[in-house]
């Protein structure tokens, strides 16, 4: 199905957008895989940052910790977590950009008059560094949701659920923006309709999977939602 085809046959209008965050907006995953492997490979769980995305692609670190724990069969070091994200921040903060097209959809969600928010399972530092180094920090004030806020991080429906209530938007009434299974997942348990992000096709299977249709490049996004709001009015 193209994603024409799946916006057309929404039956409830569209009145908010929300953005995951890595991946979809920050191109940060590659930069996570790499400092991710290289700190879980000292603990004894050698691994490659492809086998890190494979593994690890939509979680919390709080999620991660007890698959490292389980994996290298003891807990893992005390400190360990605040010195691997230590250096993951000061990584991001000298390396990180924009997904390409990613200000331009957010620029064209804006010009179509739709709101937009993001929900993440980055946590609050992480998200003030990766927008500070983009100048996108004003724009997503009172806008950024983080698993540090919920319950439950993806693939749990909370954090798309805060979104939309924080909007005070149904679910139904959501699309959201998606690059990973466990994101798209998330998506789904909200009832949130969900776009998969896929520029390269790695992870088509998984997003499919979870009821989300592909599209492969951001700067598509702003017409794909103008159709979509024509459908609905």
């Amino acid at each position: 199905m193209t994603p024409q085809d799946f916006l057309a046959r929404r039956t409830q209008p569209l009145r908010l957008v929300i953005f995951d965050c890595d991946g979809v907006l920050v191109d940060s995953e590659g930069i996570a895989n790499r400092v991710t492997a290289r700190w879980i490979s000292d603990l004894g769980w050698v691994m490659t940052p492809a086998e890190s995305d494979r593994t690890f692609l939509g979680m919390s670190l709080d999620d991660m910790m007890p698959v490292i724990a389980a994996r290298i069969g003891r807990p893992v070091p005390e400190g360990w977590r605040a010195a691997m994200m230590a250096d993951f921040l000061a990584t991001l903060g000298q390396e990180v950009n924009a997904i390409e097209g990613a200000i331009a959809a957010l620029d064209g969600v804006e010009a179509l008059g739709l709101p937009w928010r993001m929900a993440t399972n980055s946590s609050h530092a992480e998200i003030r560094v990766k927008m500070t180094r983009l100048g996108l920090m004003e724009r997503l004030v009172g806008r950024a949701h983080s698993f540090e806020d919920v319950a439950r991080g993806k693939p749990a429906p909370d954090l798309f659920l805060a979104a939309a209530a924080a909007e005070g938007v149904p679910p139904g009434e959501c699309l959201v923006i998606e690059d990973s299974g466990t994101g798209a997942r998330a998506a789904r348990l909200a009832g949130m309709q969900c776009l998969g992000y896929a520029p390269h096709g790695h992870h088509d299977a998984a997003l499919r999977a979870e009821g989300a249709v592909l599209f492969r490049s951001m700067y598509e996004l702003p017409d794909l939602l103008r159709a979509c709001l024509r459908i609905a009015v």
